[in-house]
Parts: C-alpha cells; sequence; structure tokens
C-alpha cells in the first residue's frame, strides 16, 4: 500500500463539517451540519461564520458566479456519546430539503430549490457544477420513523429556472462527481456501498439505465463499510469518503479494484482538493469535528 503520510489537524472544534471546499486564499469554505452554518477556516484554523443556513447544508460548491450553493438536507436529530457526534433520524416529519445560494461578499441566503414537480425534496446532500454552469446533486433522502426514503439525482440551473430528475428510486446516493472529460458522471451510495457511473449525453441529460441498476458499477469496499461524498483526481481515480472503517476509499473508474487509506475517525465523510499544484487533500473527520489535511500522491481534478 502507497504511504500517505501523516494528516495534519487544520482546524478542530466543528460540528459534523462536511463539504469542504478550497479557497485561493488558502482558507477552506465547509458547512457545519450540526450547527448550521458555512463556515470558513482560516489557514490558521481560526473559525469564521460565513452564513447562517438552518436546517442541515449537507454539501458545497462554487458556482460560476463565485456564489457558494449548498445542499440542504433539512436538518437531523443529533446522537452524541464518548466524544463523538452523530446524525439520527430526520429532525421533521416532513421532508424539507432545498438548495440555496450564499453570496459570500454579503451573506445573503438564497433558495433556489426546495420542490420538483410539487413534491418536497427530502434530503439534498452532494453536488458539483459540470463545464455547462449547471449542477448535478444527489437527494439521499432521509430515515424517519416511518422508515427510509428512496433518493434520486438531479440536474439544475444556478439561476433557479429549472430542475429535472435524472435518476429516481436509488438507494441513499450520496457523494456525486464528474469525470475528467466530463462524460460520465459518478455517484457514490451509502448503505450499499456501491459507486456507479452513468453516461451523460447531452448538458444535464443522462443515458437511460441499464436493467436493475442506475448505471455501471464501479465498485464497493471489501469489508463493511458505508461511502459519502467524493472527489476526483486528475487522472480519473474516484476518491471516496468511507465510514464504519473512517478514511478515504480510492476506486478504479474502470472497474479494476479499489484502495484504503485509513484514518482516525469513525465518519470520514468528504475529500476536496486543493493548494498550487492540486494535492492538498482536505478531508472532513466528521464524528469528531476535524478537517485534516493530507498531502496527496496524485493531483485532484480542477473543479468547474
Amino acid at each position: 500500500m502507497r504511504d500517505y503520510g501523516t494528516p495534519e489537524v487544520v482546524a478542530k472544534g466543528l460540528r459534523f463539517p462536511e463539504g469542504p471546499v478550497a479557497m485561493p486564499d488558502g482558507s477552506v469554505l465547509l458547512v457545519e451540519i450540526a450547527r448550521g452554518t458555512l463556515t470558513r477556516v482560516a489557514p490558521d484554523g481560526s473559525l469564521s461564520v460565513v452564513a447562517e443556513l438552518g436546517g442541515g447544508p449537507n454539501g458545497l460548491a462554487l458556482g460560476p458566479d463565485g456564489a457558494a450553493y449548498v445542499c440542504n438536507n433539512g436538518g437531523f436529530q443529533w446522537i452524541e456519546g464518548g466524544g463523538l457526534l452523530f446524525p439520527g433520524h430526520a429532525a421533521h416529519a416532513e421532508p424539507c430539503g432545498s438548495i440555496q445560494r450564499v453570496d459570500l461578499t454579503t451573506g445573503a441566503v438564497t433558495t433556489l430549490y426546495n420542490s420538483f414537480e410539487g413534491a418536497p425534496l427530502k434530503g439534498p446532500n452532494d453536488i458539483v457544477f459540470d463545464a455547462d454552469g449547471g449542477f448535478w446533486f444527489t437527494d439521499h433522502g432521509q430515515v424517519r420513523a416511518s422508515g427510509r426514503d428512496h433518493g434520486a439525482i438531479y440536474y439544475a440551473a444556478a439561476d433557479g429556472s429549472r430542475i429535472s430528475r435524472q435518476r429516481a428510486d436509488m438507494m441513499g446516493p450520496n457523494g456525486i462527481g464528474l469525470s475528467p472529460d466530463g462524460k460520465t458522471l459518478y455517484a457514490s451510495e451509502t448503505m450499499t456501498a456501491r459507486v456507479w457511473a452513468m453516461e451523460i449525453v447531452a448538458p444535464g441529460e443522462l443515458a437511460p439505465p441499464p436493467p436493475w441498476a442506475p448505471g455501471r458499477f464501479v465498485g464497493t469496499p471489501p469489508a463493511f463499510r458505508l461511502l459519502d461524498s467524493m472527489a476526483v483526481e486528475a487522472g480519473g481515480n474516484i476518491c471516496v469518503g468511507t465510514m464504519v472503517e473512517g478514511g478515504i476509499t480510492i476506486f478504479d473508474p474502470d472497474g479494476g479494484g479499489s484502495e484504503f487509506v485509513p484514518l482516525p475517525d469513525v465518519g470520514i465523510t468528504n475529500i476536496a482538493f486543493g493548494g498550487a499544484d492540486r494535492r492538498d487533500a482536505y478531508v472532513t473527520a466528521s464524528t469528531t469535528g476535524m478537517l485534516y489535511r493530507i498531502r496527496w500522491p496524485r493531483p485532484g481534478l480542477t473543479v468547474n
């Protein structure tokens, strides 16, 4: 196994951080789901709140207009024990997820989408922009006393004008990413611990799925692990935050197997690349409230 080095603690004291985005000034934007905020981590590790989002801000990406776009799952009930923080059931009986836009200069928050064809979004989770300026996002669903929602994958315009559902009835889609050539969409399912690849046939449009599957099967871990959000390397590898046995699972996009990088948290949820050479990997250790930085052996893909 390749040596990925010792992770450096960039920040601590976060309340279930996810969605890191490395900024040009050396800071990192992320969301704190349990605090309901968009937060900036300065290079010295100090924290400042950019915007109060409420609910459960989950995934984060910068749009072509320089604003931050947030997947808000609506909120969780929280479980704390042994110094760890875990999300439980949905905080509300009815779905109340949304896609929010945040002006990074003023902190003003706008809700772009909270429904599709009259039905509320259940639990938007992760987001990635394409080269055309639109974005893909997963709706993971939520767990309630009545059971677990199915999830879906959507495509939407950044100005709030249109949204389409491109995959329905998925089993908790979580992470989402694009191949280096922009022709393939990847998604990870949490509870099935599977990564899927889907062909993009036009901007915002996926090819029809094969029978019994949402796309082409890429891989699954060899042990009991759950998959969270992802980032793609410049060379095409798919790096997925991994829980239960916490770490990063690196999948060959062609289905040629995986490699596991263990990290000191049972809830490693997100990875994002930054730095001048795109080899600074920022990783959220969510149950302990930490942000790590690792010098990655390969550069990450420059996101749209």
